[in-house]
């Protein structure tokens, strides 16, 4: 059985062909530029090649309404040229196959659930903190979709009380992206993450956000693993000071074991490294394979 995964970000698009297993037999990255350029190269990706299903993990914001006019579609992204852009019927003219379509985020948290950090858990919450910050979950088996999928980005956090940058959120100035993703940790700082390395105060002020927005999810949503990716979380100091922040942001309110003594295991890394979201668009594919129609 051959699986095909199309992982679409803002910045660029990973095409692969792999098997429920994650392993992956052929790769290839391209920029996203216009729809029609990126689809024309998905096309000469999958040429020549047959495979049973497809999984597609975009970015966003995209329809994942079943019963919506416009399902399958990129929405409202400010990406030049993709906005109201039919995503799933393009690629299903593409491949003639089932396709799979769900978020970026949620493709991640089906593959660290299955074959990553999450294994074992009956729920996996993964959270990207890159250029901007998005969440996708898998409950009891189940992708975490409604009339929309989560903008987990986009929530408010209590601000860090020696904190005087405004955010750069073009929609919510304040919310968690506009607070604690790549762009504005520059803006506030006046240099990239990477160059920060030795500043104890801009990761205790992004441990803090982050914290406070874990701490959120774990009210909310309550998932046994919570793992945590993307381009910031690559600062190994940061990952101990979120489980700190936790702990502060809970003051003990949670009495879940997992959340407490062993919250070292409960917030984690990524298994899967960069493959999280590829490796879940191949499980995508099987799960539209399964159903014998894109889904």
């Amino acid at each position: 059985m051959r699986l095909g995964a199309i992982e679409a970000g803002g910045t660029k698009f990973v095409c692969a062909i792999g098997d429920v297993d994650g392993k992956i037999e052929k790769r290839m990255q391209f920029p996203t530029t216009t729809p029609e350029e990126t689809l024309l190269a998905v096309r000469e990706f999958f040429a020549n090649e047959t495979v049973d299903a497809v999984g597609i993990g975009s970015f966003g914001p995209i329809d994942v309404n079943r019963t919506s006019k416009t399902y399958g579609y990129v929405t409202t992204t400010p990406k030049a040229g993709w906005s109201n852009f039919p995503f799933l019927q393009a690629v299903k003219e593409i491949v003639g196959a089932p396709v799979g379509f769900t978020t970026d985020v949620n493709a991640a948290a089906l593959g660290e659930l299955t074959l990553g950090a999450a294994q074992g858990a009956g729920s996996c919450l993964y959270v990207t903190v890159g250029t901007g910050i998005g969440g996708g979950a898998v409950m009891k088996g189940e992708l975490l979709e409604g009339i929309t999928h989560p903008e987990m980005g986009h929530i408010r956090v209590r601000r860090h009380e020696q904190d005087t940058y405004a955010g750069n959120c073009p929609y919510h100035s304040d919310c968690l992206e506009g607070l604690a993703a790549g762009p504005a940790i520059e803006k506030r700082w006046g240099q990239k993450g990477s160059q920060l390395v030795d500043r104890p105060e801009v990761w205790e002020t992004e441990a803090h956000y982050l914290g406070e927005a874990v701490a959120t999810w774990i009210l909310t949503l309550s998932p046994e693993r919570i793992v945590l990716g993307g381009g910031v979380m690559k600062q190994r100091q940061l990952l101990p000071l979120i489980h700190k922040h936790v702990k502060e942001a809970l003051n003990g309110y949670v009495s879940f074991e997992a959340y407490t003594s062993k919250i070292e295991e409960t917030i984690v890394s990524p298994g899967l490294g960069d493959d999280a979201g590829i490796t879940g668009c191949l499980l995508l594919a099987e799960r539209a394979r399964k159903k014998g129609r894109s889904s």
